[in-house]
Order: C-alpha cells, then sequence, then structure tokens
C-alpha cells in the first residue's frame, strides 16, 4: 500500500508542477479557434514528455530508496555488508565510476537494481533474498551486471529515450484528434475550437501511440541488459555470471519490484508470445546462450 500512494503521490506532484511551467510560459493553450498552434504544443509537449522523464531520473534514486525500503550502508555492520561494499568499489574502479551507494532492501525474490542520474553517484541494491539464495559468486556476477549498468549511462539513456518518445505521443495524439474535430466539424460554420470529438480521440490515441512508444522502450530495455551481462562477465567472470543467471532461472518468479524499478533489476520476470515484446528483460535462456557464445 505505501508503494502505491508513494508512486501516486510522486506522480501528481511531477505533473502538478509540469502543469504550473506549461502556464506559466503560455503554452498549455495551444488550440485555438484560429487553428493549432503547432510550436506551443510541441513545447508544451515536450515539457510534459522529457519534463516528466528526467524529474524522475533525477528523483530514482529517491524513489527508489522509498519504494522498496533500501536501507544504504554507512558503515557497514557485518561481514555481508563489508563483502557488498568492497566488491561494488573494486567493481567501480576497474570501470572507472564514482563509488556507487550501496543498499539491502527486504524482499524474499532474488533481485537487484541500480539507479542514479549521474554515474559517478548511482545507487546499488540487492535484496535480502538474493543475499540468501545466491552463492557469493553469483552474487559478485550480478553486482557486476548492475555497476554495468551505471558505467554505461543506461538509466539517462533510457529516461531520454522515454522522454522524446513521449513528447511525440502527447503531440501526435492532439494532432490526430485535432483534425478529427475538424473533420466532424460542419462545413459550413467556422471551427469553435476542441469539441468533443478532439477530447475522445486525443485521448484514445494517446494509448496507441503509448503502446507503440512503450515496444521500443522495452526493446531497448531488453537490448541493454544483454550489455550489461557482459559487462558483468568481465567484472567477475563469464562462468559467475551464466551461473548467477542459471540460478534465477531455477528461482525465477514474476518480479515484485516496483513497475517504475522493474527495467533496472537483474531479474525481468517471465513472459511469452506477444508479451515478450512488453518485457524489460529477455529471457533468462536467450541471456545464457548469448554468454556461451561469447569468445
Amino acid at each position: 500500500m505505501k508503494r502505491i500512494v508513494l508512486f501516486v503521490a510522486t506522480n501528481l506532484g511531477v505533473v502538478l508542477l509540469l502543469g504550473v511551467i506549461a502556464r506559466l510560459l503560455g503554452v498549455d493553450r495551444f488550440l485555438y479557434q484560429s487553428g493549432l498552434n503547432l510550436t506551443s504544443l510541441l513545447i508544451f509537449a515536450a515539457i510534459f514528455g522529457m519534463g516528466g522523464s528526467l524529474i524522475s531520473l533525477l528523483m530514482s534514486k529517491w524513489i527508489a530508496k522509498m519504494s522498496v525500503g533500501a536501507q544504504v550502508i554507512e558503515q557497514p555492520r557485518t561481514q555481508t555488508e563489508q563483502w557488498l561494499v568492497e566488491t561494488v568499489h573494486r567493481q567501480a574502479q576497474q570501470v572507472g565510476i564514482g563509488m556507487p551507494e550501496v543498499a539491502i532492501y527486504d524482499s524474499p525474490e532474488p533481485n537487484a537494481f541500480a539507479t542514479g542520474a549521474n554515474r559517478n553517484a548511482a545507487l546499488v541494491a540487492v535484496s535480502t533474498g538474493l543475499l540468501e539464495q545466491m552463492t557469493a559468486e553469483e552474487a559478485e556476477a550480478v553486482l557486476g551486471h548492475e555497476v554495468s549498468h551505471v558505467a554505461n549511462g543506461d538509466m539517462v539513456t533510457l529516461a531520454l529515450i522515454q522522454g522524446v518518445l513521449n513528447t511525440f505521443v502527447i503531440a501526435l495524439s492532439r494532432v490526430v484528434g485535432y483534425l478529427v474535430d475538424q473533420a466532424l466539424s460542419s462545413r459550413d460554420q467556422e471551427y469553435r475550437g476542441p469539441g468533443i470529438g478532439y477530447w475522445i480521440t486525443s485521448m484514445v490515441m494517446e494509448v496507441v501511440f503509448g503502446l507503440l512508444a512503450s515496444l521500443v522502450v522495452m526493446w531497448f530495455s531488453r537490448w541493454r541488459e544483454f550489455h550489461a551481462d557482459a559487462g558483468g562477465a568481465e567484472l567477475a567472470g563469464r562462468g559467475k555470471m551464466i551461473a548467477a543467471l542459471e540460478r534465477l532461472r531455477q528461482l525465477s518468479e514474476p518480479s515484485q519490484l516496483p513497475s517504475q524499478m522493474a527495467a533496472f533489476g537483474i531479474n525481468g520476470g517471465l513472459g511469452d508470445g506477444l508479451r515478450k515484446l512488453f518485457m524489460t528483460h529477455p529471457p533468462l535462456e536467450e541471456r545464457i546462450e548469448a554468454l556461451r557464445r561469447r569468445a
């Protein structure tokens, strides 16, 4: 319940903030009796599309900690915490990034994720389930996978792609809505501004274009998982990375990470058929086979 309230409250706050910015810039009224102001529409779409993604990226570490209850290791209190910090520190040095914050969150699901807007000030978090159900070698490979995500700048790239696509979704849906609304208007009468045709069409098209945009975002998310696996193999060893993925396959169940964090986890859950197109992660079998094919 806490996760849902946090997610809704955060998104509501972002929307309200962007709405105020759009009003102050005077671009929230892009549809007039005289027609559609494309310049204002594109600025409006960019504010909500790019602005929403960038704000979410900047808040990603805070949202991640709050949503899963991750506790950052300030001073290691156990041998396990000491090993986690030392392993992440060594891997961060190997790939040339700043030391990420290291955190543990309570969950029986074996999973881990990395997030953050700055590759030199990221967050790497692991679940208690992963530490309990994986060997040290397997956990080392998972940490290498997440550190590789940070080094590759995957969080930033994904946010930018999502922002650009959101901008086009918002703009195109309203252009189509305007064209349909104009077509439904009587040809003998002057266009008097948005009507029911505009509102219904723009909402429907926003859903349709949004689904198509999701296919692109999910494709990129799956593609970057193969690269993070390769990075984990370089940092910890190919055998350890394969063993970690094999272990995940044995323990696999639907991911329990919040929706906004699912793309950043090591384990993305299961899917088949058309559902595979909307998966954040490739099937574990494909990831294992890709590592085995590597020289």
